[in-house]
This record gives structure tokens, C-alpha cells and sequence, in this order.
């Protein structure tokens, strides 16, 4: 692996020229008849995380089946425990010095932020940052382990600039200050701003109507889990503390229509009359004129007690999508069920009711770990209406759930996909289809068509038989991984459209993919970023 942390132009130009295979590329001077390219700005797509590409035109379900490596790019990223590179996210046209671009900017977690080229796979800069706090060591300091690794654990955001074609990514670095990069060229647009405690751990940003947003978990660094927004315009920062467990949305908190920021909260006691809210999905909402948040709405399950002496906190990013008028977000948790909850009254009057619960999809055997979902739901839409919700899981499927459509025994993960219905006076998820076995099913994203999953190849495991949890560190798990392997599904049935088979050839640990303009990335432990793309027509996207 490249570890240099200084490379010329030159030296780039010819690295990436030898790592680079490349197929047609999709960026190319657009004309009046052709639309803008897509965007990915957000872990997600999307501030309500639905993973839903809602502006491909290249891939399909019959393009998708001859998807091939259009590059692969190594960057010197140093891997922090099982952590190392985040998804791409995607400007399809930024205005630079030398013509519009589309760029990819790459946060890797050893406090690193790449813009990439993602037509010709070469790397345009690279920001690692200064930190004005030392990394904790020696003895009774709590040093680094696989949940608290440290360095940047947050996938950024972008937003646009003040200028056409100018566009500034948000990142929150190891030492907890906001940082506002130009994307074309990695400078500083702002100075650095305090927004969180140092050494934590935050989840993806987010963005809206200029505020940031994230939570944080795990204690990590010795700060609280809490909720947290900068507001950009006034440089104010507000958080919330629901009192209980780390909030780990993989990939960040979702908002709604309104401006509330939802995210599930992990093991913890439930006593709302004492403001304890733990296993609860939460609502805040930005005061307008304090900036602080506040908390709005809450659901609770009924069995919260039992889920928190088995450890299966909420642990998913949920989506938000309106349907026939009204908003709804979906959520679950390690026990490996979906709840569909209304936004507008989240639980009912007692706060435990969902609109829907799903039976048990996994999990049969109520493992805590390398079982359940462990990522993110999706969500899309049809032209027609049909809504669909998405959920990747690992482990294999509970004998007592089925679909329509199954392809195969399902022992590692999967990916269970349903329709939302009208039925016996409400709404209800109905089960359509079960993909073929995935080793480790991670987070989904659709576009026109294909969902895109992948197996992260990663050990899972966090403890064994001969010496129990502490067989959760990271020189044991990467031991026993294997490698990641990128799946495309058709959208309505399920079936396997393509697979990259061993194209790959590390794992990855808590990322997720990108999509854009004919191509999806993945990016891998070994600090390897690969794009697979369709073939497109000279001239187009």
C-alpha cells in the first residue's frame, strides 16, 4: 500500500495512469438537450438518507449487466483500527481552473480529505489536517480500540458556494472543528470552528437550511453521546442528551420535511418522566431563535427493557419519504424488525405504537453482534406510486420469514425488500423479495432501477468461545476478513443482475456506497477507492 504522504502532480498523473482501467468516460461537455449530472452531497443521497439516486439515466437494469472497473485509485490513507476510507461524495459539475469537473471528495479517517477526479480517476489534492489536541496514551489514558478508533469518523457533507459552480464540503475533523474546504480545490473557505468535544465520534454530517448536523456515540474521548448542530450563519452550536447510549446512525441522523433530525439511541434506561430516553428513535428540532435543540417527539418499543439486556440498541440509519400525504420514516434495530412510524406522532399518545411492525426478518439466535441489521435502511418510489423500503442484514434469515421471490439459502446476510401497502384500513410493509446469500450485507443504494449492495467481507465478530470479548481488537478481526463484493439487483424482483466477484480485494468496516452519472464506488480497508461504471455513448453522461 502507498503510504507516502506527499506525491507532485506528476508523480499522481503516472500513479493513477497505472492503476487506472478505465471505461468510456461518462463526463464530457454537456449540451443544452442534456440534463445537469447528478449529485451525491450526503451519506445517503439525500438529507432524509433514502440512499435513491432519483437522477441516473445510464444505468439500468439493462446496462447494469455489463457493469465492468472503470478504475481504481490507492490513496495513502492510514487505517485507524477497522476504520479507513468513506463513501465518495459526488459534485457532477464543479467549476475549476482548468474547466468543470465532476469531483469526488474522499474522507479517510486518519484525519485525511482527497479530492478525486472520478472521470479519470486521479487524485486533483489532499488535506490532512492540524490538530490542536494530543492523542490520548500511556498508562490510565484510554487509548484507541476497535469502537473509539479515533481520527475523522464522520463522513462530511457538501453544500453549495456563493459562486455558480462552486461548491464547500463541511467536514468535522479528529480535534472536533467544523472545517469548509472549496471542493475544487481543497482550500480553506473559512477558518476552523469549534463545533464538538475532541477524540469523539460522530456519525455522518448533515445538512439543512444551513445547519450542520450529526450525533455522537460510543463515549469515545470521554464525551457524552448527544445530538449537535452548528448553525453556519450565527456559528452557534446546539446539541441535546437523551441520557442514554450512543447515538450511531451508520450513516448519520435523517431529517424530515420540517426540519427535525431523527436518530435511534443505543443501551440505556427508558424513564421519559425523568428525560431518560434510552433504546428510543428521537426527534429534535433547532429552536429558531435560541439555536439550541429540543427535543419534539420520540417512539419507544414495547420490549425497550429486554432489547437493552441483549444489547440490540438501534443501530441503523432510518429513512424518511412521504407517502399519500403524509411522512413517515422506517427504523429497527439488532433484533432485526421494522417499525414504520408516522413523523407526526411518533408511537401514538403513549409513544410505543407504530403505524407497523414487522415479524422478525433475522436474528433467530439474538446475537448482539455479526447478526441483525448494521447499516442503514433505503427507501424509493415507482413512477407509479409503489413505495419500497429496503433493509440489508447480516447473518442468516429467520426460518419463519419468507417472500415471494427467494434465491437461495441465506447464511451470511442479505438484502429483504418491501412493498408498502394499504390493507385492512392501514399501512402495512409487505414482504416482496429476498436477495441471494451476501457476505455481510452493508448499506444499499438505488438508482433508476438496481439496488446496489455489497458484502463487506469484514470478521464481525465480537467475542469467542475460548476468550470471549476480548477477542474484539482489531488485529483479530482483520485477520479473519476476507474481501468486500459489490451485488446489483433488479429493483422490483430481486433477481442478480451483476456481482464484481473478487474484483476487490480488501474489506471495509462502517462505509456505504455512492452513485452518480453511470458509476458506484466503493471504497476499501486497504485504502483502495474503486469505481465500476456502465458503458455510455460518446457524449453523454
Amino acid at each position: 500500500m502507498t503510504t507516502e504522504r506527499t506525491r507532485t502532480p506528476g508523480t499522481l498523473a503516472l500513479a493513477a495512469a497505472l492503476m487506472c482501467v478505465c471505461v468510456a468516460a461518462p463526463h464530457a461537455q454537456r449540451t443544452r438537450n442534456q440534463p445537469a449530472p447528478a449529485n451525491w452531497l450526503t451519506d445517503g443521497g439525500d438529507p432524509q438518507r433514502t440512499s435513491w439516486q432519483r437522477n441516473e439515466t445510464l444505468i439500468s437494469p439493462a446496462t447494469v449487466k455489463g457493469m465492468r472497473l472503470a478504475w481504481k485509485l490507492q490513496l495513502d490513507n492510514e487505517p485507524r483500527q477497522l476504520h479507513s476510507l468513506f463513501p465518495p461524495l459526488i459534485v457532477g459539475e464543479v467549476r475549476t481552473s482548468s474547466g468543470p469537473k465532476q469531483i469526488g471528495i474522499v474522507a479517510g479517517v486518519s484525519d485525511n480529505i482527497y479530492g478525486i477526479d472520478l472521470d479519470t480517476g486521479t487524485q486533483l489534492w489532499k488535506r490532512h489536517f492540524d490538530r490542536n489536541f494530543e492523542e490520548p496514551t500511556g498508562k490510565g489514558r484510554r487509548e484507541a480500540y476497535v469502537l473509539c478508533p479515533g481520527g475523522l469518523t464522520a463522513t462530511p457533507v457538501i453544500g453549495p458556494g456563493r459562486a455558480p459552480g462552486a461548491w464547500i464540503a463541511y467536514v468535522v475533523s479528529w480535534d472536533g472543528r467544523l472545517r469548509q474546504l472549496d471542493v475544487a480545490t481543497g482550500k480553506d473557505v473559512a477558518p476552523p470552528e469549534l463545533f464538538l468535544p475532541p477524540n469523539g465520534k460522530p456519525y455522518g454530517l448533515n445538512l439543512y437550511k444551513g445547519v450542520i448536523y450529526t450525533t455522537t456515540a460510543q463515549g469515545c474521548g470521554g464525551n457524552p453521546n448527544e445530538f449537535y448542530a452548528f448553525d453556519l450563519k450565527t456559528k452557534k452550536v446546539g446539541s441535546f442528551a437523551p441520557a442514554s447510549g450512543g447515538m450511531w446512525p451508520r450513516l448519520g441522523p435523517s431529517i424530515g420535511r420540517d426540519g427535525s433530525v431523527y436518530a435511534g439511541s443505543g443501551d440505556g434506561d427508558y424513564y421519559p418522566e425523568q428525560q431518560v430516553f434510552g433504546q428510543t428513535i428521537i426527534a429534535v428540532k433547532q429552536n429558531p431563535v435560541t439555536k439550541a435543540l429540543e427535543m419534539t417527539d420520540w417512539f419507544t418499543p414495547t420490549n425497550a427493557v429486554w432489547l437493552r439486556k441483549r444489547d440490540l440498541d438501534m443501530n441503523v440509519t432510518g429513512p424518511i419519504f412521504e407517502y399519500k400525504g403524509r411522512e413517515y420514516i422506517a427504523e429497527s434495530s439488532k433484533e432485526c424488525r421494522i417499525w414504520l412510524i408516522d413523523t407526526s406522532a411518533m408511537g401514538g399518545e403513549d409513544h410505543r405504537t407504530p403505524v407497523f411492525t414487522t415479524p422478525l426478518v433475522c436474528n433467530e439466535e439474538v446475537q448482539f453482534a455479526a447478526a441483525g441489521p448494521w447499516s442503514a435502511l433505503a427507501t424509493w418510489e415507482e413512477s407509479d406510486g409503489t413505495r419500497w423500503v429496503l433493509m440489508p442484514f447480516w447473518g442468516p434469515k429467520h426460518p419463519q420469514f419468507s417472500a415471494p421471490l427467494e434465491y437461495g439459502q441465506v447464511v451470511k446476510g442479505a438484502v429483504a425488500a418491501f412493498r408498502v401497502e394499504e390493507k385492512n384500513g392501514g399501512l402495512q410493509l409487505t414482504p416482496a423479495w429476498i436477495s441471494r446469500n451476501i457476505n455481510q450485507a452493508d448499506a444499499v443504494v438505488i438508482a433508476n432501477g438496481v439496488v446496489f449492495g455489497f458484502g463487506n467481507g469484514e470478521d464481525a465478530a465480537q467475542a469467542s468461545v475460548d476468550i470471549g470479548l476480548a477477542y474484539n481488537k482489531a488485529e483479530n478481526r482483520i485477520a479473519r476478513s476476507t474481501h468486500a463484493e459489490l451485488h446489483a439487483f433488479d429493483a422490483r424482483t430481486g433477481q442478480e443482475l451483476w456481482s464484481s466477484g473478487t474484483q476487490i480485494a480488501s474489506f471495509n468496516h462502517f462505509t456505504s456506497l455512492s452513485v452518480a452519472n453511470g458509476r458506484v464506488y466503493i471504497g476499501t480497508f486497504d485504502g483502495m477507492l474503486y469505481a465500476f461504471g456502465v458503458d455510455t455513448p460518446a457524449g453523454t453522461r
